[in-house]
């Protein structure tokens, strides 16, 4: 886990921002609309995800929301075909920055979700969900059809379920969510924020480089045929073995410098199997 560093909040309007050590939070904090979120709110948003992908502060994103809703859906302000076409691009983008960040995405979702909201929570890679919360893509009932989400739906779950739930539009239990692969999780609501504490601090003690090779390489195999996954995997994990090994290499000199420093004889250091064991293996695995 990298060192503790400072909270850092800011409050754009409908969404608070906070930097804190390696978490980055986005809150939804939209109440009276129904944590709708706004074009403003998805600008601010989409900020934050460009500069991580560039040049990442935080290891972890959590979005959860205030009020008793998660997010009823998005703004739609647009009267021209310009306007509605901004909107529309604007939605994608933050969908694709959300999905593709290096962060590892935490939906804590404490109340119901619908449309946009249901999608934000689909694309993150946990989604937590209150057990009481409902779950829903109601936009076939005001002649809308959901295609943003009929983009990526199909990679969390089978046709056969995808397609009547965004046809009909009628909500889908938590529990039910679950089975069909749309979340990860359904916790009581006086558990979902330490639950979701909880998995962060289990993301956090991992090592930072290979959480973000394994995302990376993830969401790139869900793209490719099987034979291009294979060859992928070989440069894939001649770099993984490669950086464990410079880990190893690089432990154990600090380690003898260290001991030196001490004034402890190396006879005295080379007797720690534990840093040669280290060392051994990742060779051997390379």
């Amino acid at each position: 886990m990298s060192n503790k560093r400072p909270s850092d909040a800011r409050t754009p309007l409908g969404v608070v921002i906070d930097h804190a050590a390696d978490v980055l939070t986005f809150t939804l904090d939209n109440p009276s609309y129904g944590n709708e979120v706004t074009g403003a709110m998805l600008d601010d948003m989409l900020i934050e995800l460009r500069k991580e992908a560039t040049k990442p502060r935080a290891r972890v994103l959590r979005i959860r929301a205030r009020g008793n809703v998660f997010c009823t859906g998005r703004e739609r302000a647009g009267r021209t075909l310009a306007a509605i076409r901004r909107e529309s691009a604007r939605l994608i983008k933050f969908k694709v920055a959300l999905r593709s960040s290096p962060l590892i995405s935490v939906a804590e979702v404490q109340g119901d979700a619908l449309g946009f909201g249901f999608g934000l929570a689909i694309v993150c890679d946990f989604a937590l969900v209150a057990d009481h919360a409902s779950l829903a893509f109601p936009e076939m009932r005001s002649g809308l059809a959901p295609v943003a989400i009929m983009s990526y739906l199909g990679e969390y779950m089978l046709p056969r379920f995808a397609f009547p739930l965004i046809f009909f539009g009628e909500p889908v239990d938590p529990h039910r969510a679950q089975q069909i692969g749309l979340i990860s999780r359904v916790c009581p609501p006086a558990r979902l924020s330490a639950e979701a504490h909880a998995l962060v601090e289990r993301i956090l003690r991992l090592d930072p480089s290979a959480v973000r090779r394994c995302k990376s390489f993830f969401l790139s195999a869900q793209q490719n045929s099987f034979d291009q996954n294979c060859a992928l995997a070989v440069d894939a994990l001649t770099k993984g073995s490669l950086a464990l090994v410079l880990g190893s290499v690089v432990n154990f000199a600090v380690f003898v410098r260290n001991g030196r420093q001490s004034g402890i004889c190396l006879q005295n250091i080379c007797s720690s199997r534990s840093i040669f064991t280290n060392v051994a293996s990742a060779l051997q695995g390379f």
